[in-house]
């Protein structure tokens, strides 16, 4: 298409050079000198309209259409509206403007008009929800509720996933266990980060970039919760927890992360938060006081003559007088439990024969 709109600009300059030259009469004169001027300047012409007609035309035309395109249904309606408002807001105007004598009454109406329109499509834009809720208020239209088969239509909910829940590691398990329904999300901003941890120089960074990579690979292949990577990308905002919380909302889903700050950003903003660390906290084993468990004491504790051991969940298990039992495992008997930020702390003594 450019390449015929460049022929024909091309065709254009010719004729515009050879009407210029006619018409000022200054190549009217005979001989090899004056022809090889008139050439000269219609082959100008020529490569002008050739090399600039694209962007008279074409570029203008595509740059309206993407600027549309990413309109969204009530932005374009608005701007369509305010653009008729200031209109005739400017026809009313420029009537008796129109008055004043040349040239401020040839150019105010126009200028008058220009300024209105622009104005009101302007204002209408930014203030389109707060137009919908007043229409809404005196009834102009109402808005239509959602079926229950268009709700059915709309599909499985769609989960953001972030990149903490990828180099985690443990969302294949958790996804391959079923408890996740629904389809993840990965844009293609969280793929990128990944693959920028992937390329770090630090090594433990490293490592975790890509075996979130692989993760993310295997999931894609082998997963029974379908795994889908979007283009859709966030314009105006720089910050990756901002662009994930808007492509929830975008979504209308909710956010896989392991991240304690969107965690808290996306909850305040009423959005659906799967928590990996909240959810491996939630299926441990709940211990009560006067329980028995058999544990390996494998360090001291904070305090004297405190033990430390774990469970096979990583809880870790204060034993109070283990000191002396270190590498050696016993049966302890549960005094108490604490749940902390950092998860479930259980305090417990050696048990007495």
């Amino acid at each position: 298409m450019i390449r015929i709109i460049r022929l024909l600009g091309a065709a254009l300059g010719a004729f515009i050079g050879l009407g210029l030259a006619t018409a000022s009469g200054q190549f009217q004169e005979t001989g090899t000198s004056y022809g090889l001027i008139l050439a000269g300047w219609t082959v100008a012409w020529l490569i002008v309209g050739f090399a600039i007609l694209p962007y008279l035309t074409i570029v203008p035309a595509t740059w309206i259409v993407r600027s549309v395109q990413a309109l969204s249904t009530a932005e374009f309606v608005t701007a369509v509206g305010g653009l008729i408002i200031g209109l005739l807001m400017g026809l009313l105007l420029g009537a008796p403007l129109s008055n004043f004598p040349d040239p401020f009454g040839r150019w105010l109406p126009l200028a008058t008009s220009i300024g209105f329109g622009l104005g009101m499509v302007g204002l209408t834009v930014a203030k389109r929800q707060d137009l919908i809720v007043a229409a809404e208020a005196i009834g102009i239209f109402r808005r239509q509720e959602p079926s229950d088969e268009a709700a059915a239509r709309k599909g499985d909910p769609h989960i953001i996933v972030d990149t903490s829940a990828i180099i985690d590691g443990r969302i294949a398990e958790i996804v391959e266990s079923g408890f996740i329904y629904g389809t993840l999300v990965i844009p293609r901003f969280v793929l990128e980060e990944l693959q920028h941890i992937a390329d770090s120089s630090d090594t433990l960074r490293r490592n975790r970039g890509r075996r979130g990579l692989e993760i993310l690979a295997k999931m894609q292949k082998d997963s029974p919760t379908p795994v889908e990577i979007v283009e859709d990308e966030v314009r105006d905002v720089a910050e990756v927890d901002a662009k994930l919380v808007a492509l929830a909302k975008r979504y209308s889903g909710a956010i896989l992360t392991n991240d304690f700050n969107l965690n808290r950003v996306a909850e305040l903003q009423g959005l659906r938060v799967l928590n990996i660390n909240s959810l491996a906290n939630a299926v441990k084993p709940a211990l009560l006081p006067g329980e028995e468990l058999r544990v390996k004491v494998i360090q001291d504790g904070k305090e004297a003559g405190q033990g430390v051991g774990f469970l096979d969940d990583g809880t870790m298990i204060v034993v109070e007088g283990g000191a002396r039992f270190i590498d050696r495992e016993l049966d302890v008997t549960v005094t108490r439990v604490l749940q902390t930020v950092a998860g479930r702390m259980i305090f417990a003594q050696p048990r007495t024969e």
